[in-house]
């Protein structure tokens, strides 16, 4: 059986969308006669804990682990909420930020490059390269972010020449919130510097979109293969259906993940519909930026909100399942429009009908048409918002909202690994 290390930052009891990719491949490479060997930090700092996931990780699996020092342990003295915060990618409006989380914004970009888990890479070398002579390993897989993670991949390459698989789960340089970092000149130099050396260096890129690959293609010669987030099939059935109109968001709601265009559009529903307006209610499940929620109390929306916080992962799944229409909302920029969320293929298969908005050309447009599991709009699209919104209601009173998808097998977590074991080997 081949042995493949795969080095990673999140890993359970760690939550969130970060630990579902690998710890699903991991799941299914030992049908593929490949046996995964997974480091981690002994002792990490994770925004967000699902103990129900530790469950999901065979006994069989080896798992390394091996000391962090990490920042966010020494910013929290200061600020825990806010370290908590930006440390899951929530980094509140410029306006509004006050001069600790200016500074740690700051800190986090300029003085910790690629980010604040480098502290990790050098002891990570060190105990891996023996770890791997020991026991003939001769493929290592990275997967950030952390891109942090991908300097320990470097670093292995150059000492021991393994050939080496850099996952990107989300862009280096030209995701989102870098922008937000405060970078000095220098800093932002550093961070290209870096991306550079890593994706000219890899055997392998692997990455979640295709606008990711064309992106990449400009910066690498190496091969840019595209393997997507997915979904598994989980212990979840069919659930009963909300009796409320509910139209539910699940995962993290950023700030700038606030799309005034639904809010506006929603407002106006109630205001013109009595019989919508007595059984709509805002599903919000996953943190919420302090923005989202007090935007959402601007627009008078308060009384239609459920706000259920941060749930396990199986809990999810089953609100998901009862909710009447799924919300996937993304940043309106065209850095994002490679950004296809991991909560989309289980949005897919929950039977639940999507309404997607985006910037255009969003990359999660065309998976969402292809599977005919439900509408995209862009935010200049107020009046489509409107009517689908309103499609979905009268299909709702009707009690025939459903979905009739197609083409979704190739997004199940096993086709994936296959795509991905064809390559390792």
């Amino acid at each position: 059986m081949k042995k493949v290390l795969i080095i990673t930052y999140y890993w359970p009891p760690a939550g969130g969308p970060g630990v579902q990719r690998w710890l699903k491949f991991v799941k299914y490479l030992p049908e593929h006669n490949i046996e995964p060997i997974v480091y981690i930090p002994e002792n990490p700092t994770y925004p967000l804990i699902d103990e129900n996931l530790v469950n999901e990780v065979d006994d069989k699996v080896t798992i390394l682990k091996h000391k962090i020092t990490e920042p966010y342990n020494w910013a929290s003295i200061f600020s825990k909420n806010g370290t908590k915060k930006i440390s899951s990618g929530i980094i509140p409006n410029k306006k509004k930020q006050s001069i600790v989380q200016r500074l740690m914004l700051w800190v986090r970009g300029n003085l910790f490059i690629p980010d604040a888990r480098v502290l990790w890479v050098k002891p990570s070398i060190s105990y891996l390269s023996s770890y791997i002579k020991e026991h003939n390993i001769d493929t290592i897989i990275t997967t950030g972010p952390p891109h942090s993670v991908h300097l320990i991949g470097l670093g292995l390459k150059q000492q021991l020449g393994v050939k080496w698989f850099a996952d990107f789960r989300d862009p280096w340089t030209t995701i989102g919130y870098h922008k937000e970092l405060k970078l000095s000149d220098s800093a932002a130099n550093k961070h290209k510097e870096l991306e550079v050396e890593v994706l000219n260096t890899a055997d392998t890129i692997i990455v979640t979109s295709p606008t990711t690959k064309v992106e990449f293609e400009v910066i690498t010669k190496q091969p840019v293969t595209v393997i997507t987030n997915g979904y598994d099939v989980e212990k979840v059935g069919k659930q009963p259906l909300d009796e409320k109109f509910t139209l539910a968001h699940i995962g993290s709601f950023l700030s700038e993940r606030n799309p005034k265009v639904l809010w506006q559009a929603i407002t106006e529903l109630i205001a013109e519909d009595v019989a919508f307006k007595n059984v709509f209610q805002l599903k919000l499940i996953g943190a919420v930026s302090q923005e989202v929620l007090t935007t959402l109390k601007e627009f008078k929306l308060n009384d239609y909100i459920n706000n259920l916080g941060y749930i396990s992962h199986t809990e999810a799944l089953i609100e998901q399942r009862k909710s009447q229409v799924l919300l996937l909302v993304e940043i309106d920029s065209k850095d994002t429009k490679c950004i296809i969320p991991g909560k989309l293929f289980e949005y897919m298969v929950s039977e639940r009908p999507i309404l997607a908005i985006g910037p255009k050309d969003a990359d999660l447009a065309t998976i969402i048409k292809s599977t005919n599991t439900g509408v995209f709009s862009t935010y200049d699209e107020k009046e489509r918002i409107k009517e689908t919104i309103l499609g979905y209601f009268k299909q709702y009173q009707e009690r025939n909202l459903t979905t009739h998808a197609i083409g979704l097998q190739q997004y199940s977590r096993k086709n994936l690994t296959s795509q991905l074991a064809t390559l390792l080997k």
